[in-house]
């Protein structure tokens, strides 16, 4: 059981660790995405280089990852039976670390939303449609990606606790919260001094 426990964080970790926004960026440009935009290998950042296509596309795939993770790679090692919750925790915060903190790129990487909302989807999909729902209003007010992905990650525990999802699950919703607003710091930053960037602009 124990051997199970580590084959599955090891793989969690390294399915997230695929740097889809670097390789697309790689692929089509020729050019290392750190180096351009926020320098962030997430969605947003394909965006602003590539175009929304490829910003869906780096998106989707980031999702796949979360979602890969906590339900298929999760009852591909244990029972489905028994109840995942517990080891679909371990299996989220795997992934997540490994897309934040890729083995691949120095351990430097994205902030983790979209694969976030891929692993908790596979657990609890209303909670993270209306997260979604929040992030697309959010983000028609403000025209803020970043704006909108912490309040769409502050609205998740609360989310939970609404549709009295299980106590782990809640505590997972907190952890994640907590990770995406660190992750987003220097954003927080320019928004209260007024510099962050807003959606439309691409960078050529």
């Amino acid at each position: 059981m124990a051997i199970n426990y580590i084959t599955l964080v090891l793989s969690c970790y390294l399915v997230g660790s695929i740097p889809f926004g670097y390789l697309i960026v790689k692929f089509v440009e020729g050019k290392d995405i750190r180096e351009l935009g926020s320098g962030n290998i997430g969605a947003t950042n394909v965006t602003r280089i590539l175009g929304k296509p490829w910003g869906w596309t780096c998106f989707g795939l980031d999702f796949l990852k979360g979602f890969v993770a906590s339900f298929v790679l999760t009852a591909l090692f244990f029972d489905i039976k028994e109840g995942l919750v517990g080891t679909q925790l371990l299996a989220t915060l795997a992934v997540v670390a490994g897309h934040n903190w890729t083995c691949f790129l120095r351990f430097k990487g994205g902030k983790g939303v979209a694969t976030a909302a891929g692993a908790l989807f596979g657990m609890t999909p209303l909670v993270v449609l209306s997260c979604l729902l929040i992030w697309i209003l959010v983000l028609l007010f403000s025209k803020m990606v970043s704006l909108s992905s912490i309040v769409a990650s502050i609205s998740l525990p609360l989310l939970m606790l609404l549709f009295h999802e299980p106590k782990l699950l809640i505590i997972l919703g907190c952890l994640l919260a907590l990770v995406s607003i660190f992750r987003h710091k220097e954003n927080i930053k320019r928004i209260f001094q007024g510099t962050e960037n807003k959606i439309g602009k691409r960078i050529n």
